[in-house]
């Protein structure tokens, strides 16, 4: 260690060689244009990804309330038409997410703790619905 001891921090020499510098695509047939466009079809078929929200499933009124709640704070989602329990749950589920707070399905609505009316807007604008702040 003739430079007083010092271990040397610049990485070291550079590598000795690219082991992929020598391939290339020649020889390799090129791919047609529908041969893609099946392949990405059935790669999202085959990953069950969902067809996107429709742009308007309807109005959706969002209001806070804390009436028999303690003194507490929650925010309602109702007036959903056409979808069912499980898609409700769904959408629940998503809220509580970006939202960090607990939440459930009840009679028919979408209860989230908390003061989160922006938030559930823009997700519920996200899945296609038009929201509307209800009350005060």
């Amino acid at each position: 260690m003739a430079d007083g001891g010092k271990i040397p921090t610049d990485g070291g020499g550079a590598l000795g060689q690219n082991p992929f510098a020598a391939l290339s695509n020649a020889g390799l047939p090129v791919a047609q244009k529908a041969v893609l466009e099946q392949a990405a079809a059935a790669a999202e078929k085959k990953s069950g990804a969902a067809k996107p929200p429709e742009s308007n499933r309807g109005r959706v009124d969002i209001r806070r309330e804390t009436g028999n709640r303690g003194g507490k704070t929650v925010t309602v989602i109702d007036g959903f038409v056409g979808i069912g329990l499980p898609e409700k749950e769904a959408l629940a589920k998503k809220m509580r997410n970006a939202c960090g707070c607990g939440g459930t399905v009840k009679d028919g609505a979408i209860e989230i703790q908390g003061d989160q009316r922006e938030k559930i807007a823009a997700i519920l604008s996200a899945a296609g619905f038009r929201p509307v702040f209800a009350g005060g």
